[in-house]
């Protein structure tokens, strides 16, 4: 019996326990706001309006390549006998660069040579053929002229002298011919010997010696090297077609190359293409890109600057290392500056979400006729009103505001309308402001002591 109640007594003990813990857990829950949905206040992050200068940015990639770049090919074919330079070397203009096995080309001027002696023979013959023509052709006409000769006669002998003078003309021209087909296999020859159109570094080789090249008679003849102004280039970007209308030429740019990690450089726009590079065409992933070409004005390649002072001067000071050295080919990434606006309110970018404005007719037109029978139907047919707004913090409050808005960087945007500079714009969370938030909701500032430390309100 007295073990009957020890158990009771016991149980009774873990009863009183677990139901202490329970109502502690509900005293704690109801503190929390768990028991009745959560707190309403929504936690939020705050900035700031400010007055900036914000600079509009249209990025684009490509690759760097010398502004000035020319193509050296053969005039006539045949095997490199003798070549010169090398990749990377400076020529001026002039200098030779390789020859072609001239051979053919000589033996093409002997046997041409040979042909015009012939035909100035061939000439002479007829010459002598025409004046032999020309006295017998007086002679008859005297006897034509006193019935001596029959008409026939005389006829003969006048188309045997024009005769001779056109086989003579003929000759002539024969001659003349022979001249020109001379004059071309001299400037063929000339060919075979490739000279620098121009000063400048060879930044492509693309022939060996004993290597076979074809002319470009017909058709466009072996490249054989490119002769570049290595301190003179540019970065070839595509611009898509949203963007291509904000690019001016002379724009400023900052230029980042993959070569040259975390340095930038300055650049300017030379060119912008009129006809686009479409890629795609036709499908839902097409692309439509401009050409943009900008000039590297930052300092660069002073070796090849140095090359070029060295083929007028012995005495050349040493190139600084922090000079940047480009190839032709590196990738570089361009941010072109088209438009720039001082003093200006601006906030952070994400800070701007879209609202739409036909829910708050429509719940208005709700309350208003809650028992038409049609509220229903015209709700679902009205058109929607999409606009951009910014919340503020208005005493512990969302506040919506509409806001026009202009350029924008990377970070920060223009506000024309709707905010002033000290306004506390509400910046984030993300899901907070692109779906939860509404005009008038609590709220509670994450980083108010941020706020407080900046002067803010």
């Amino acid at each position: 019996m007295g073990k009957q109640k020890s158990a009771t007594k016991k149980l009774l003990k873990i009863l009183g326990i677990i139901l202490f813990a329970f109502v502690t857990l509900a005293v704690i829950a109801k503190t929390a706001g768990w028991l009745d949905g959560g707190s309403a206040e929504k936690e939020v992050e705050t900035r700031e309006a400010e007055l900036r200068t914000i600079t509009q940015l249209v990025s684009a990639s490509g690759r760097i390549q010398p502004e000035t770049e020319v193509i050296i090919r053969p005039d006539v074919s045949g095997e490199i006998i003798e070549l010169n330079v090398k990749e990377g070397d400076f020529v001026r203009e002039g200098e030779l660069l390789l020859r072609i096995k001239p051979d053919i080309y000589e033996a093409r001027i002997d046997e041409l040579n040979a042909s015009l002696l012939t035909q100035q023979s061939r000439m002479e013959q007829a010459r002598s053929n025409m004046l032999q023509a020309e006295a017998e052709f007086r002679k008859n006409e005297q006897l034509y002229e006193r019935d001596l000769i029959s008409e026939l006669e005389y006829m003969q002998v006048k188309n045997n002298y024009e005769a001779q003078q056109a086989n003579f003309k003929a000759a002539e021209y024969q001659i003349e011919s022979a001249r020109a087909q001379l004059r071309r296999a001299e400037e063929e020859l000339q060919q075979t010997v490739i000279r620098s159109p121009r000063d400048g570094t060879i930044s492509r080789l693309s022939v060996e010696s004993g290597e076979r090249v074809l002319g470009q008679a017909q058709t466009a003849g072996t490249e054989m090297m490119r002769i570049a102004r290595m301190e003179q280039m540019e970065v070839e970007v595509d611009v898509n077609e949203n963007d291509i209308v904000n690019v001016s030429p002379n724009d400023t740019t900052l230029i980042e190359v993959d070569a040259y990690p975390n340095r930038i450089f300055e650049g300017l726009v030379t060119e912008i293409a009129n006809s686009a590079d479409v890629s795609g065409g036709g499908s839902a992933d097409q692309v439509t890109n401009y050409k943009v070409k900008i000039r590297i004005i930052t300092p660069h390649n002073l070796d090849q600057a140095a090359d070029r002072v060295l083929a007028q001067s012995e005495e050349v000071s040493e190139v600084p290392e922090s000079v940047p050295n480009f190839k032709p080919g590196m990738s570089g990434t361009v941010d072109i500056k088209t438009n720039t606006v001082y003093n200006v309110v601006a906030i952070p970018i994400q800070a701007v979400t879209v609202r739409d404005f036909s829910q708050d007719s429509t719940q208005t037109d709700g309350e208003e006729s809650d028992e038409d029978e049609t509220s229903d139907e015209e709700t679902r047919n009205q058109e929607e009103d999409f606009r951009r707004v910014v919340f503020l913090n208005d005493n512990g409050k969302a506040k919506r505001v509409e806001v026009e808005t202009g350029i924008s960087d990377n970070t920060h945007i223009q506000i024309m309308s709707g905010v002033e500079a000290g306004d506390e714009v509400i910046t984030g969370s993300y899901r907070v402001l692109s779906r939860d938030l509404d005009d008038g909701d609590p709220i509670i500032v994450q980083n108010r002591n941020e706020i407080a430390a900046s002067g803010g309100n």
